[in-house]
């Protein structure tokens, strides 16, 4: 399965973020929740810093390109294979220094590539 990390995750069960991470882990990947606020997404809690993660195949975006200049370093640390940019997370200044590492950007929904098997 794909180590995940969902960037922008919240206890909002109402916010995409939310459902995309409960999703994942119904289909069994492991992930793990960044978020600014404080809470937990059915018991794994948000972990409100940028840890070192290990074997990355995964990130997955719900921030909106301005709040995401600040993960920029972050994330391409991770050396994950892919980048998903939801909607509304599209970023072409991100898309290059993804590419410029050999990381695959992909402008695609999380919880539509889960639902059609296509993640």
């Amino acid at each position: 399965m794909k180590k995940t990390v969902v960037i922008g995750a919240t206890p909002n069960t109402d916010r995409y973020s939310y459902k995309a991470t409960v999703s994942l882990e119904r289909h069994g990947h492991q992930v793990v929740p960044l978020g600014i606020r404080k809470g937990e997404i059915n018991g794994r809690p948000i972990i409100n810093e940028r840890p070192i993660i290990e074997d990355v195949d995964t990130v997955t975006l719900y921030i909106n390109p301005e709040r995401q200049k600040d993960w920029y370093d972050y994330i391409l640390s991770l050396h994950p294979k892919r980048i998903i940019f939801n909607p509304g997370t599209e970023n072409d200044e991100l898309v290059r220094s993804a590419k410029a590492n050999g990381i695959l950007p992909l402008e695609a929904c999380t919880l539509v590539l889960l639902s059609t098997n296509q993640y």
